[in-house]
Protein backbone atom coordinates (compact mmCIF):
# COMPACT_ATOMS: atom_id res chain seq x y z
CA UNK A 1 0.00 0.00 0.00
CA UNK A 2 2.65 2.01 0.68
CA UNK A 3 4.46 1.63 -2.93
CA UNK A 4 1.01 2.72 -4.25
CA UNK A 5 0.47 5.38 -2.29
CA UNK A 6 4.07 6.71 -4.01
CA UNK A 7 3.48 5.45 -7.28
CA UNK A 8 0.22 7.27 -6.79
CA UNK A 9 1.53 10.84 -6.17
CA UNK A 10 4.41 10.74 -9.08
CA UNK A 11 1.21 9.60 -11.89
CA UNK A 12 -1.37 12.06 -9.98
CA UNK A 13 -3.56 8.92 -9.97
CA UNK A 14 -7.35 9.53 -10.18
CA UNK A 15 -8.59 9.47 -6.45
CA UNK A 16 -11.47 7.62 -7.19
CA UNK A 17 -9.42 4.79 -8.94
CA UNK A 18 -6.99 5.07 -6.11
CA UNK A 19 -9.58 4.27 -3.70
CA UNK A 20 -10.66 1.31 -5.88
CA UNK A 21 -7.31 -0.39 -5.61
CA UNK A 22 -6.78 -0.21 -2.14
CA UNK A 23 -8.76 -3.27 -1.41
CA UNK A 24 -9.72 -6.63 -2.98
CA UNK A 25 -12.63 -7.03 -5.47
CA UNK A 26 -13.21 -10.30 -3.16
CA UNK A 27 -12.39 -12.60 0.08
CA UNK A 28 -13.17 -15.76 0.38
CA UNK A 29 -12.63 -17.43 3.95
CA UNK A 30 -13.44 -20.99 3.61
CA UNK A 31 -13.66 -24.03 6.36
CA UNK A 32 -12.63 -27.37 4.77
CA UNK A 33 -13.60 -30.11 7.06
CA UNK A 34 -10.99 -33.81 6.27
CA UNK A 35 -11.29 -36.88 7.57
CA UNK A 36 -8.11 -37.56 8.93
CA UNK A 37 -6.44 -40.90 8.73
CA UNK A 38 -7.32 -41.43 12.62
CA UNK A 39 -11.10 -41.21 11.67
CA UNK A 40 -11.96 -37.93 13.11
CA UNK A 41 -12.18 -35.03 11.13
CA UNK A 42 -10.22 -32.34 11.27
CA UNK A 43 -11.40 -28.75 10.00
CA UNK A 44 -8.70 -26.61 7.97
CA UNK A 45 -9.28 -22.44 7.56
CA UNK A 46 -8.49 -21.68 3.68
CA UNK A 47 -8.25 -18.21 1.85
CA UNK A 48 -8.66 -16.35 -1.41
CA UNK A 49 -7.78 -13.33 -2.31
CA UNK A 50 -9.13 -11.65 -5.91
CA UNK A 51 -7.83 -8.20 -6.08
CA UNK A 52 -8.29 -6.67 -9.21
CA UNK A 53 -9.12 -8.32 -12.82
CA UNK A 54 -9.03 -5.32 -14.84
CA UNK A 55 -6.18 -6.78 -17.06
CA UNK A 56 -7.59 -10.27 -17.05
CA UNK A 57 -8.58 -13.85 -14.76
CA UNK A 58 -6.94 -13.40 -11.47
CA UNK A 59 -3.73 -15.06 -11.12
CA UNK A 60 -1.79 -16.30 -8.39
CA UNK A 61 -0.45 -19.30 -6.04
CA UNK A 62 -1.68 -20.78 -3.31
CA UNK A 63 0.25 -22.05 -0.38
CA UNK A 64 -0.16 -24.13 2.00
CA UNK A 65 1.24 -23.12 5.48
CA UNK A 66 1.04 -22.87 9.68
CA UNK A 67 1.23 -18.94 9.31
CA UNK A 68 -0.43 -18.14 6.40
CA UNK A 69 -2.79 -15.25 7.41
CA UNK A 70 -5.51 -13.26 5.69
CA UNK A 71 -3.37 -10.34 5.85
CA UNK A 72 -0.64 -11.77 3.99
CA UNK A 73 -3.25 -13.30 1.30
CA UNK A 74 -4.71 -9.93 0.65
CA UNK A 75 -0.84 -8.44 0.21
CA UNK A 76 0.27 -10.78 -1.88
CA UNK A 77 -2.81 -10.76 -4.29
CA UNK A 78 -2.16 -7.20 -4.48
CA UNK A 79 1.86 -7.70 -5.23
CA UNK A 80 0.81 -10.42 -7.86
CA UNK A 81 -1.78 -7.65 -9.86
CA UNK A 82 1.44 -5.36 -9.78
CA UNK A 83 3.23 -8.25 -11.35
CA UNK A 84 1.51 -9.26 -13.66
CA UNK A 85 1.21 -5.87 -14.76
CA UNK A 86 4.66 -4.89 -14.67
CA UNK A 87 5.13 -7.43 -17.30
CA UNK A 88 2.40 -6.88 -19.25
CA UNK A 89 0.37 -10.17 -19.59
CA UNK A 90 -3.35 -9.82 -18.97
CA UNK A 91 -3.97 -11.26 -15.56
CA UNK A 92 -5.04 -9.79 -12.63
CA UNK A 93 -4.35 -10.07 -8.93
CA UNK A 94 -4.66 -12.95 -6.66
CA UNK A 95 -3.50 -15.21 -4.00
CA UNK A 96 -5.02 -18.41 -2.20
CA UNK A 97 -3.64 -19.95 1.18
CA UNK A 98 -4.59 -22.78 3.84
CA UNK A 99 -3.16 -22.31 7.00
CA UNK A 100 -1.73 -26.07 7.30
CA UNK A 101 1.39 -27.41 8.17
CA UNK A 102 1.48 -30.14 5.19
CA UNK A 103 4.74 -32.24 6.48
CA UNK A 104 1.95 -33.59 9.24
CA UNK A 105 -0.23 -34.83 6.77
CA UNK A 106 -0.39 -38.13 4.70
CA UNK A 107 -0.91 -38.25 0.83
CA UNK A 108 -4.08 -39.16 1.17
CA UNK A 109 -4.95 -36.10 3.59
CA UNK A 110 -3.01 -33.86 1.54
CA UNK A 111 -5.02 -34.83 -0.95
CA UNK A 112 -8.51 -34.34 0.41
CA UNK A 113 -7.33 -31.40 2.01
CA UNK A 114 -6.64 -30.17 -1.83
CA UNK A 115 -9.57 -31.45 -3.03
CA UNK A 116 -11.96 -30.34 -0.46
CA UNK A 117 -10.44 -26.34 -0.89
CA UNK A 118 -11.81 -26.78 -4.46
CA UNK A 119 -15.30 -27.85 -3.42
CA UNK A 120 -15.47 -24.60 -1.37
CA UNK A 121 -14.65 -22.30 -4.11
CA UNK A 122 -15.07 -23.74 -7.49
CA UNK A 123 -17.67 -21.64 -8.07
CA UNK A 124 -14.96 -18.53 -8.17
CA UNK A 125 -12.44 -20.01 -9.90
CA UNK A 126 -12.04 -21.02 -14.06
CA UNK A 127 -10.30 -20.32 -16.97
CA UNK A 128 -11.87 -17.56 -17.27
CA UNK A 129 -12.14 -16.12 -13.88
CA UNK A 130 -8.95 -17.05 -11.68
CA UNK A 131 -6.53 -18.94 -12.13
CA UNK A 132 -4.24 -20.53 -9.36
CA UNK A 133 -1.00 -22.17 -9.01
CA UNK A 134 1.54 -23.76 -6.86
CA UNK A 135 3.48 -21.79 -4.40
CA UNK A 136 4.77 -22.27 -0.94
CA UNK A 137 4.77 -26.17 -0.17
CA UNK A 138 2.58 -26.67 -2.67
CA UNK A 139 3.05 -28.84 -6.00
CA UNK A 140 2.39 -30.18 -9.78
CA UNK A 141 0.57 -33.06 -7.48
CA UNK A 142 -1.16 -30.97 -5.70
CA UNK A 143 -2.59 -28.94 -8.65
CA UNK A 144 -3.92 -31.93 -10.62
CA UNK A 145 -5.67 -32.98 -7.80
CA UNK A 146 -7.36 -29.59 -7.66
CA UNK A 147 -7.58 -29.47 -11.56
CA UNK A 148 -9.65 -32.60 -10.85
CA UNK A 149 -11.71 -32.04 -8.83
CA UNK A 150 -12.53 -28.84 -10.10
CA UNK A 151 -13.79 -30.68 -14.05
CA UNK A 152 -15.98 -33.24 -11.48
CA UNK A 153 -17.84 -30.44 -10.02
CA UNK A 154 -18.18 -28.30 -13.37
CA UNK A 155 -18.59 -30.99 -15.18
CA UNK A 156 -16.08 -30.45 -18.27
CA UNK A 157 -12.73 -30.51 -19.18
CA UNK A 158 -10.78 -26.77 -18.13
CA UNK A 159 -7.37 -27.73 -18.26
CA UNK A 160 -6.26 -23.54 -18.07
CA UNK A 161 -8.08 -23.44 -14.47
CA UNK A 162 -5.00 -24.26 -12.65
CA UNK A 163 -1.29 -23.76 -13.62
CA UNK A 164 2.05 -25.18 -12.15
CA UNK A 165 0.95 -28.52 -13.55
CA UNK A 166 3.24 -31.49 -14.91
CA UNK A 167 3.65 -31.31 -18.69
CA UNK A 168 1.72 -35.04 -18.78
CA UNK A 169 -1.38 -32.77 -17.19
CA UNK A 170 -0.33 -29.99 -19.50
CA UNK A 171 1.89 -27.69 -17.81
CA UNK A 172 4.21 -25.65 -19.68
CA UNK A 173 7.92 -26.41 -21.39
CA UNK A 174 10.83 -24.56 -19.04
CA UNK A 175 8.15 -24.16 -16.14
CA UNK A 176 10.66 -25.35 -13.73
CA UNK A 177 13.53 -22.41 -14.33
CA UNK A 178 11.63 -20.23 -15.81
CA UNK A 179 11.63 -18.06 -12.69
CA UNK A 180 15.75 -18.11 -13.30
CA UNK A 181 15.67 -17.34 -16.93
CA UNK A 182 13.55 -14.24 -16.33
CA UNK A 183 15.87 -13.10 -13.74
CA UNK A 184 18.74 -13.80 -16.36
CA UNK A 185 16.80 -11.34 -19.43
CA UNK A 186 16.94 -8.94 -16.41
CA UNK A 187 20.44 -9.43 -15.68
CA UNK A 188 21.77 -8.80 -19.46
CA UNK A 189 19.52 -5.76 -19.57
CA UNK A 190 20.77 -4.37 -16.88
CA UNK A 191 24.21 -5.12 -17.50
CA UNK A 192 23.90 -3.25 -20.71
CA UNK A 193 22.95 -0.47 -18.81
CA UNK A 194 26.02 -0.17 -16.55
CA UNK A 195 27.92 -0.96 -18.99
CA UNK A 196 29.03 -4.38 -17.39
CA UNK A 197 31.02 -6.89 -19.38
CA UNK A 198 29.89 -10.76 -18.50
CA UNK A 199 33.34 -11.79 -18.37
CA UNK A 200 34.38 -8.91 -15.77
CA UNK A 201 30.91 -9.49 -13.96
CA UNK A 202 31.34 -10.70 -10.23
CA UNK A 203 27.82 -12.20 -9.16
CA UNK A 204 26.73 -13.31 -5.51
CA UNK A 205 23.72 -15.39 -5.34
CA UNK A 206 22.00 -15.94 -1.63
CA UNK A 207 19.60 -18.75 -1.84
CA UNK A 208 20.89 -22.18 -3.77
CA UNK A 209 17.22 -23.21 -4.47
CA UNK A 210 15.53 -23.38 -7.55
CA UNK A 211 15.67 -20.13 -8.43
CA UNK A 212 18.91 -19.35 -7.27
CA UNK A 213 20.84 -22.62 -8.78
CA UNK A 214 19.18 -22.31 -11.61
CA UNK A 215 20.01 -18.69 -12.21
CA UNK A 216 23.62 -18.74 -11.11
CA UNK A 217 24.15 -22.03 -13.88
CA UNK A 218 22.71 -19.87 -16.71
CA UNK A 219 24.66 -16.92 -15.63
CA UNK A 220 27.72 -19.04 -15.62
CA UNK A 221 27.40 -20.31 -18.96
CA UNK A 222 27.06 -16.77 -20.07
CA UNK A 223 30.08 -16.00 -19.24
CA UNK A 224 29.37 -14.55 -15.66
CA UNK A 225 31.71 -14.98 -12.58
CA UNK A 226 29.76 -16.20 -9.75
CA UNK A 227 31.65 -15.65 -6.51
CA UNK A 228 29.65 -16.65 -3.84
CA UNK A 229 26.58 -18.81 -3.32
CA UNK A 230 25.25 -19.90 -0.45
CA UNK A 231 22.39 -22.04 1.38
CA UNK A 232 20.19 -21.94 4.57
CA UNK A 233 23.04 -23.01 6.42
CA UNK A 234 26.05 -20.81 4.96
CA UNK A 235 28.09 -20.21 1.35
CA UNK A 236 31.00 -20.26 -0.47
CA UNK A 237 33.11 -17.38 -1.52
CA UNK A 238 35.79 -17.58 -4.13
CA UNK A 239 37.31 -14.33 -5.57
CA UNK A 240 38.28 -16.39 -9.46
CA UNK A 241 34.72 -18.03 -9.36
CA UNK A 242 33.12 -20.90 -8.66
CA UNK A 243 31.31 -23.94 -11.02
CA UNK A 244 27.69 -23.57 -10.15
CA UNK A 245 27.83 -27.80 -11.40
CA UNK A 246 30.62 -28.35 -8.89
CA UNK A 247 28.73 -26.30 -6.46
CA UNK A 248 25.59 -28.58 -7.55
CA UNK A 249 27.54 -32.07 -6.95
CA UNK A 250 29.36 -31.05 -3.40
CA UNK A 251 25.89 -29.87 -2.46
CA UNK A 252 24.20 -33.19 -3.35
CA UNK A 253 27.64 -35.27 -1.57
CA UNK A 254 27.81 -33.33 1.62
CA UNK A 255 24.30 -31.81 2.41
CA UNK A 256 24.78 -27.94 2.99
CA UNK A 257 27.21 -25.56 1.52
CA UNK A 258 27.91 -24.06 4.54
CA UNK A 259 29.93 -27.10 5.97
CA UNK A 260 32.62 -28.17 3.53
CA UNK A 261 34.22 -24.78 3.11
CA UNK A 262 35.91 -24.49 6.57
CA UNK A 263 38.47 -22.52 8.29
CA UNK A 264 40.04 -20.78 4.72
CA UNK A 265 40.48 -23.09 2.14
CA UNK A 266 37.99 -26.05 0.77
CA UNK A 267 38.12 -29.15 2.90
CA UNK A 268 36.36 -31.29 0.35
CA UNK A 269 38.66 -33.70 -1.42
CA UNK A 270 36.73 -33.50 -4.60
CA UNK A 271 37.80 -29.46 -4.65
CA UNK A 272 41.70 -30.25 -5.68
CA UNK A 273 43.11 -27.41 -7.34
CA UNK A 274 40.42 -25.13 -7.57
CA UNK A 275 41.74 -22.32 -5.96
CA UNK A 276 41.13 -21.29 -2.18
CA UNK A 277 37.39 -20.38 -1.28
CA UNK A 278 36.29 -19.61 2.28
CA UNK A 279 33.35 -20.00 4.26
CA UNK A 280 30.62 -17.20 4.45
CA UNK A 281 27.59 -16.70 5.92
CA UNK A 282 24.23 -15.99 4.66
CA UNK A 283 24.68 -12.04 6.29
CA UNK A 284 28.63 -11.90 5.03
CA UNK A 285 27.35 -13.10 1.64
CA UNK A 286 25.07 -9.99 1.15
CA UNK A 287 27.93 -7.55 1.89
CA UNK A 288 30.68 -8.67 -0.08
CA UNK A 289 32.25 -6.83 -2.87
CA UNK A 290 30.23 -7.62 -6.12
CA UNK A 291 28.95 -6.28 -9.09
CA UNK A 292 25.56 -8.02 -9.00
CA UNK A 293 23.92 -9.27 -5.46
CA UNK A 294 20.93 -11.63 -6.12
CA UNK A 295 18.96 -12.40 -2.66
CA UNK A 296 17.67 -15.48 -4.43
CA UNK A 297 16.32 -16.64 -0.81
CA UNK A 298 13.86 -15.47 1.77
CA UNK A 299 12.42 -12.13 2.45
CA UNK A 300 13.33 -8.85 4.26
CA UNK A 301 17.06 -9.98 3.78
CA UNK A 302 18.20 -6.35 3.54
CA UNK A 303 17.17 -4.66 6.03
CA UNK A 304 18.31 -1.17 8.15
CA UNK A 305 20.35 -2.77 10.00
CA UNK A 306 22.36 -4.24 7.27
CA UNK A 307 21.48 -1.96 3.86
CA UNK A 308 24.87 0.44 4.99
CA UNK A 309 27.20 -2.20 4.57
CA UNK A 310 26.31 -3.15 1.45
CA UNK A 311 28.77 -2.95 -1.37
CA UNK A 312 27.16 -4.31 -4.57
CA UNK A 313 26.97 -1.92 -7.37
CA UNK A 314 23.77 -3.41 -8.61
CA UNK A 315 20.73 -6.12 -6.71
CA UNK A 316 18.38 -8.18 -8.95
CA UNK A 317 15.76 -9.38 -6.85
CA UNK A 318 15.04 -12.85 -7.25
CA UNK A 319 13.08 -13.42 -3.91
CA UNK A 320 10.02 -11.97 -3.07
CA UNK A 321 10.37 -9.01 -0.38
CA UNK A 322 14.26 -9.22 0.18
CA UNK A 323 14.77 -5.68 1.22
CA UNK A 324 13.00 -3.62 3.67
CA UNK A 325 11.37 -0.21 2.50
CA UNK A 326 13.66 1.50 4.89
CA UNK A 327 16.52 -0.11 3.58
CA UNK A 328 15.55 0.46 0.21
CA UNK A 329 15.83 4.16 0.55
CA UNK A 330 19.38 3.19 1.99
CA UNK A 331 20.31 1.71 -1.21
CA UNK A 332 19.10 4.31 -2.98
CA UNK A 333 21.28 6.95 -1.56
CA UNK A 334 24.09 5.14 -1.94
CA UNK A 335 23.54 4.93 -5.71
CA UNK A 336 22.75 1.57 -5.58
CA UNK A 337 20.37 0.16 -8.77
CA UNK A 338 17.71 -2.13 -7.75
CA UNK A 339 15.56 -4.48 -10.84
CA UNK A 340 12.64 -4.98 -8.04
CA UNK A 341 11.14 -8.50 -7.60
CA UNK A 342 7.60 -7.62 -9.22
CA UNK A 343 10.02 -7.24 -12.49
CA UNK A 344 12.92 -9.64 -11.48
CA UNK A 345 11.36 -12.65 -10.71
CA UNK A 346 8.18 -12.43 -13.49
CA UNK A 347 9.19 -14.97 -15.34
CA UNK A 348 7.75 -17.73 -13.09
CA UNK A 349 4.03 -15.95 -13.58
CA UNK A 350 4.88 -15.15 -17.46
CA UNK A 351 5.43 -19.45 -17.98
CA UNK A 352 2.42 -19.40 -15.80
CA UNK A 353 0.60 -17.17 -18.17
CA UNK A 354 1.91 -18.97 -21.42
CA UNK A 355 0.49 -22.47 -19.56
CA UNK A 356 -2.69 -21.13 -19.07
CA UNK A 357 -2.62 -19.61 -22.71
CA UNK A 358 -1.68 -22.95 -24.33
CA UNK A 359 -4.57 -24.49 -22.47
CA UNK A 360 -6.99 -22.57 -23.22
CA UNK A 361 -5.87 -22.68 -27.24
CA UNK A 362 -5.33 -26.53 -26.79
CA UNK A 363 -1.68 -25.69 -27.99
CA UNK A 364 1.64 -27.50 -26.62
CA UNK A 365 4.40 -25.25 -27.50
CA UNK A 366 8.33 -26.42 -27.73
CA UNK A 367 10.37 -25.02 -24.98
CA UNK A 368 12.43 -22.79 -27.42
CA UNK A 369 9.35 -20.79 -28.07
CA UNK A 370 8.25 -20.38 -24.37
CA UNK A 371 12.14 -18.62 -23.54
CA UNK A 372 11.72 -16.68 -27.01
CA UNK A 373 8.09 -15.08 -25.94
CA UNK A 374 9.75 -15.00 -22.38
CA UNK A 375 12.81 -13.20 -23.32
CA UNK A 376 10.70 -10.54 -25.51
CA UNK A 377 8.06 -9.90 -22.86
CA UNK A 378 11.00 -9.54 -20.19
CA UNK A 379 13.45 -7.33 -22.00
CA UNK A 380 10.68 -5.33 -23.35
CA UNK A 381 9.31 -4.84 -19.93
CA UNK A 382 12.72 -3.87 -17.93
CA UNK A 383 13.26 -1.32 -20.57
CA UNK A 384 9.67 0.27 -20.08
CA UNK A 385 10.70 0.57 -16.35
CA UNK A 386 13.97 1.63 -17.09
CA UNK A 387 12.79 4.63 -19.32
CA UNK A 388 9.87 5.23 -17.01
CA UNK A 389 12.94 5.56 -14.06
CA UNK A 390 14.02 7.88 -16.50
CA UNK A 391 11.48 9.87 -17.42
CA UNK A 392 10.16 10.82 -13.31
CA UNK A 393 13.75 10.73 -12.00
CA UNK A 394 12.48 7.81 -9.72
CA UNK A 395 14.12 4.31 -8.50
CA UNK A 396 13.07 1.36 -10.85
CA UNK A 397 10.74 0.01 -7.87
CA UNK A 398 8.52 2.72 -7.65
CA UNK A 399 9.27 3.05 -11.79
CA UNK A 400 7.74 -1.02 -12.13
CA UNK A 401 4.88 0.04 -9.58
CA UNK A 402 3.82 3.77 -11.51
CA UNK A 403 3.73 1.24 -15.21
CA UNK A 404 1.66 -1.30 -13.53
CA UNK A 405 -0.51 1.04 -11.87
CA UNK A 406 -0.96 2.61 -15.13
CA UNK A 407 -1.35 -0.19 -16.73
CA UNK A 408 -4.45 -1.47 -14.32
CA UNK A 409 -5.96 1.89 -13.91
CA UNK A 410 -6.27 2.59 -17.63
CA UNK A 411 -8.73 -0.48 -17.77
CA UNK A 412 -10.76 0.59 -14.89
CA UNK A 413 -14.58 1.60 -15.38
CA UNK A 414 -15.80 3.67 -13.28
Amino acid sequence: MAQLEKAAKIMDLDKNIHDVLRTPDRILTVSIPVKMDSGETKVFTGYRSQFNDSLGPYKGGIRYHWDVTLDEVKALSFWMMVKCATVNIPMGGGKGGIIVNPKELSEGELERLSRGYVQKIWRYIGSDKDVPAPDVYTTPQIMGWMRDEYEKLVGHEDPGVITGKTIEDGGSEARSYSTAQGGVYCTIELAKKMNLKPEETTVAIQGYGNAGSYMAKILHKLGYKIVAVSDSKGGVYKEDGLDPERVDELKKAGGMLGCYCLGGVCSIEEMPNEGPCRHVTNEQLLELPVDILVPAALENQITVHNADKIQAKTIVELANGPTTPQADEILKDKGITIVPDVLANAGGVTVSYFEWDQNVKGEHWTEEDVLQKLEKIMVDSFNEVWDTKEKYKIDMRTAAFVKAIERVANKINL
